[in-house]
């Protein structure tokens, strides 16, 4: 097992000393095979079969094998100075299968029209993943503090209730959205630093519950607004408020689309701190906050997308421009969990594994979680600091064969972190071009699977022969 695998699942309790050292073959072996069918990484039917059965165990759940992974998030935090982002939110699962009762299902989605011209609806077989993402400001991925899988029933009926009942009047420990107050419990506890944390959420996560929350905890969120709240004495409203605030500046922010392509927008920054009150059917349970309102509205957008437009609400101090244009960043870094679950999807290609049973598959995608987390980790690093010791990431085999793979070093260029990253995303079809964009996680991937064949093969080739005379 590599070192890496060690550290993260070092303090997993799975309760029996034979499963937690099985974990530990898993993850190194899932991570030196990214992106492998379970066949394909454990490469016989003894190792096979032994995966199977683990991720069938009943005393085997996805807590259980992100503990360890957990616990050396917070250590990484604690190695690190000054606030942590901690990302939320919801990716999906979709499977094929022929039973999909036995796995559940996401949501409802419209096909081909039938002849009569209405949309033939289905529910789509699958399951979902609520994860927390501790990054720092510069964006460092420090590792998962938080995640949560679930999947539904089948969704007769639903819309008829949603005419009946108001949702704002429904408890929210009766609801999904819960998951997110879960989230921020559990990432504050396990950093252990409640100060330091900063929640950061998309429009989603707009809960008054998670409001008052952070203020019980002692924490701070920045999320983006999705309703309209009442605002100071309750005769009127955030946006009517903010409608009478001038721009305090302009600043410019660099974001993805929603296909994932760079983009940055000039934005017209207004802000006010003000009383924003519960929603009618909760005044009596919860109290009024006094936060803080950031609107950006995007100056002169292009024709080829929508402008950005982004409301947030902070119970971080902002009394300043400078300090609602660093919020503004601190909210771009957002970005850094959908990358992640593109890893794990692209990378992992998880919708691809043929288990049949959910909980079968929460174990897979946990364990297929810390890779991801490392392939994600790997592309940072090279950014943030590029003249690291290789032996950082990499094994002294490892380090070998890059060295005999990779082109010669420029002059006056060492080997450092950023040689062998490279080398590795070489590997994985990057053409390192002096104008080329640095690589990403999908080509890193590639290249750090193709590197464990090498080192599979430098093995096998280490080997002695067997002797087979008679």
């Amino acid at each position: 097992m590599g070192s890496w695998a060690k550290a993260e699942t070092a303090g997993c309790d799975l309760g029996d000393a034979r499963l937690n050292r099985r974990l530990g073959v898993m993850l190194a072996a899932l991570g030196e095979r990214p992106g492998k069918s379970l066949p394909t990484a454990f490469q016989d039917w003894a190792n096979t079969k032994a995966a199977y059965r683990f991720f069938a165990n009943e005393n085997v759940s996805e807590d259980k094998i992100l503990a360890g992974h957990f616990a050396a998030s917070a250590l990484r935090v604690q190695a690190t100075d000054g606030p942590i982002l901690v990302l939320q939110d919801t990716t999906e699962f979709s499977f094929k299968r022929a039973e999909p009762e036995k796995i559940g299902f996401t949501k409802t989605s419209c096909g081909r029209k039938t002849k009569e011209g209405r949309h033939h609806q289905h529910t789509i077989c699958g399951m979902l993943m609520h994860a927390s993402l501790a990054v720092t400001p510069e964006g460092l991925p420090l590792g998962l503090t938080a995640a949560k899988f679930w999947s539904r029933e089948t969704f007769k009926g639903t819309k008829a209730l949603a005419r009946k009942i108001n949702p704002t009047r429904v408890p929210i420990e009766r609801k999904e959205s819960m998951r997110w107050l879960d989230n921020l419990r559990l990432s504050t506890e396990l950093i252990g630093a409640p100060e330091r944390c900063v929640h950061i959420g998309d429009r989603e996560s707009d809960i008054y519950e998670l409001f008052c929350l952070a203020q019980q905890l002692g924490t701070n969120f920045l999320v983006r607004s999705c309703v309209d709240r009442l605002a100071e004495d309750g005769n009127t409203t955030v946006a009517q408020v903010m409608a009478g605030v001038e721009p305090g500046g302009t600043h410019l922010v660099r974001f993805r689309d929603a296909a994932g392509q760079p983009q940055e927008a000039r934005l017209a920054v207004r802000f006010a701190t003000m009383t924003v009150c519960p929603p009618i059917g909760k005044q009596k349970r919860y109290e009024h906050q006094q936060l803080q309102i950031i609107h950006a509205a995007e100056v002169d957008p292009p024709d080829h997308r929508e402008p950005l437009l982004w409301k947030l609400i902070t119970n971080l101090k902002v009394t300043s421009f400078e300090q609602a244009a660093h919020k503004l960043e601190w909210y771009a870094r957002r970005w850094s969990i959908e990358t992640f679950f593109k890893t794990l999807k692209t990378g992992c290609r998880i919708e691809d594994i043929r288990l049949t049973t959910a909980d079968r598959l929460a174990n897979c995608i946990a364990l297929a979680c810390i890779t991801a987390w490392r392939i994600s980790w790997m592309t940072w690093l090279r950014r943030a600091a590029p003249a690291s010791e290789p032996a950082a990431i990499f094994t002294d085999t490892e380090i070998m064969l890059l060295d005999r793979t990779a082109p010669e070093p420029r002059s006056g260029q060492t080997r450092d972190l950023d040689f062998y990253i490279v080398a590795v995303a070489r590997l994985g079809g990057y053409l390192a071009r002096k104008h080329d964009a640095p690589p990403g996680t999908i080509i890193l991937w590639r290249g750090y699977s193709r590197l464990a064949d090498l080192v599979i093969g430098f093995e096998a080739a280490a080997k002695p022969e067997k002797n087979t005379c008679g």
